[in-house]
């Protein structure tokens, strides 16, 4: 993906302050709320972020009222931009043992 198309999308409002917050999976509800992000506005920077692969549907959850929930988590630990000479964006995934950690502690919670 070119630098630039990765550079305009972190720089739309609030896709930053998610990235952020989902360190830790959230929903685009909760996101909306502890962000104070309008829910509309949410549901496009996730959709963005993710189109992107800086954001990933991690689960779909089953919430008390026994609805489905996705939860997103960001795909990325660090984003680097270098404007010295051609610009450039560095993309640091999650670590595979991150990742296979994370989906370890979800099997075992759900049991």
């Amino acid at each position: 993906m070119p630098p630039a198309e990765i550079l305009r999308t972190l720089g739309n409002k609030y896709s930053a302050e998610i990235l952020e917050a989902t360190d830790e999976p959230q929903s685009a509800q909760g996101l909306s709320e502890e962000l104070d992000i309008p829910i509309a506005t949410c549901y496009r920077r996730i959709d963005e972020l993710t189109e992107h692969d800086l954001l990933e549907l991690h689960d779909n959850i089953l919430s008390d009222d026994r609805r489905r929930i996705k939860v997103y988590r960001r795909n990325v630990d660090e984003i680097t931009v270098d404007f010295s000479g051609e610009l450039s964006v560095a993309v640091e995934e999650r670590s595979e043992v991150t990742n296979k950690l994370d989906e370890a502690w979800r099997t075992l919670s759900e049991s």
